[in-house]
């Protein structure tokens, strides 16, 4: 039985499509694509994949210099994400402080760009008399939530959940449990990463990242697809704001979306490789929480990262845990997998798909891979109605996750 029902009231964007929500489901709703080739990955020795997703336009002095020199590029697209909620959700100062707003948000690690600065400059002559002292708050794991805390003045929880591609939605988990719970009424949920070379050449080492497309990025990656080569990096942030639904009703703000359900569970078989058997379990306890039926979800945000193991594997979960009715897509096609921010920005992607009746199709997808589960797989742009859908997120570590959203109908 939940205690307080959890409802959405502001949400906040940067990603490759521009540094607003509206960029992001416009550039969704267009059938863009924000992947482009990437010149600085030719500087990498052995790197193949030389595509990415890079967020632009975005303006960092609308932070204060005072709170903006301790922040990375990962911190200041997460500050100016929780920006753009907490204006949404008309949350003021005299909110911030109030103890009952807290913070939820991560990244897959801190600034890698500030760190390959640091040790570049150190191994010069191994001198620490250079070092600035803002350094530690740019690499520090809680960075994005300690620097939104910080600008904000925010005094309540502060959570930095770090799991790679599944952070974003475990933020958002963890917050809706905060709430469900009484120990916050508001938190701003999600999470931030900076596209680097290394996290590229990562996926490119394990045989997971595009290279057949150098010349046509616009072309991958291709979720489900059969002619898919591998996934595509990108960066960006995603912030939800989260409330109570008395909080929000009393406070008279419109509700954009409700969270419903919520699952994490690991998969301790394997580091690398993912368990269909223990997706669909993720899958089936977050509905469980919702205290909903498999046949109520209407839609499935899958992970679906256009790797090949990843992508039959959550396929064939998924098909374990619905009929074939459920419409399911990815919208890594149009972003690339913009890491620790993937789930939330995804989220916010779900919570319009719910509140229009208008499903996003996977991008590219043309011939889906025979190896793959037969879904009702979203290939072009439908209207229809939506209560329920189904939000989720892998990582590697063997980290699943499951969100549950509902539509919100003022009842």
């Amino acid at each position: 039985m939940q205690l307080n029902r959890v409802v959405i009231t502001g949400m906040g964007a940067v990603s490759p499509f521009g540094p607003t929500v509206n960029d992001l489901l416009d550039g969704l709703d267009e059938d863009r694509s924000a992947v482009q080739y990437y010149e600085a990955l030719r500087e990498v020795q052995g790197l193949r994949s030389l595509v990415a997703s890079q967020v632009s336009g975005i303006d960092p002095k609308q932070i204060a210099r005072k709170h903006r020199r301790s922040m990375s590029r990962l911190s200041i697209y997460a500050t100016l994400a929780a920006k753009e909620a907490l204006a949404q959700g008309a949350v003021g100062p005299e909110l911030y402080s109030s103890g009952q707003l807290g913070v939820a948000a991560g990244s897959t690690v801190g600034s890698t760009e500030t760190i390959e600065a640091f040790f570049k400059d150190y191994f010069l002559d191994h001198s620490l008399e250079r070092m600035k002292s803002t350094l530690f708050f740019k690499i520090m794991n809680h960075s994005c939530a300690s620097n939104i805390a910080q600008t904000f003045d925010i005094s309540g929880r502060i959570l930095a959940p770090s799991a790679a591609c599944a952070t974003g939605s475990q933020a958002i988990g963890y917050g809706y449990e905060m709430i469900v719970a009484g120990h916050q009424q508001m938190m701003l949920c999600g999470g931030a990463d900076e596209l680097h070379p290394l996290t590229c050449a990562t996926f490119d080492v394990m045989h997971a990242a595009s290279t057949q497309f150098n010349d046509r990025p616009q072309q991958t990656p291709r979720p489900f697809d059969a002619d898919r080569d591998g996934m595509v990096c990108g960066e960006g942030s995603g912030i939800l704001l989260l409330e109570s639904l008395d909080s929000a009703l009393n406070r008279g703000v419109e509700i954009l979306g409700e969270v419903v359900g919520f699952a994490t569970l690991s998969d301790p078989g394997n580091i690398a490789n993912p368990d269909s058997g223990v997706m669909a379990q993720c899958m089936r306890q977050a509905l469980a929480v919702a205290e909903i039926e498999e046949q109520q979800i209407d839609y499935v945000n899958a992970h679906a990262t256009a790797t090949e193991q990843g992508d039959i594997a959550e396929s064939q979960a998924i098909a374990t845990v619905f009929d074939h009715r459920v419409a399911v897509s990815s919208l890594k096609g149009h972003l690339g997998h913009t890491m620790a921010a993937s789930g939330a920005l995804e989220t916010i992607s779900t919570v319009d798909m719910l509140r229009r009746g208008r499903l996003v199709p996977t991008l590219h997808l043309q011939n889906v891979d025979p190896r793959c589960a037969d879904l009702n797989y979203v290939r072009a742009r439908s209207d229809q109605p939506l209560t329920f859908a189904l939000k989720n997120n892998f990582a590697l570590g063997g980290v699943n996750t499951s969100l549950v959203l509902r539509r919100y109908d003022h009842d």
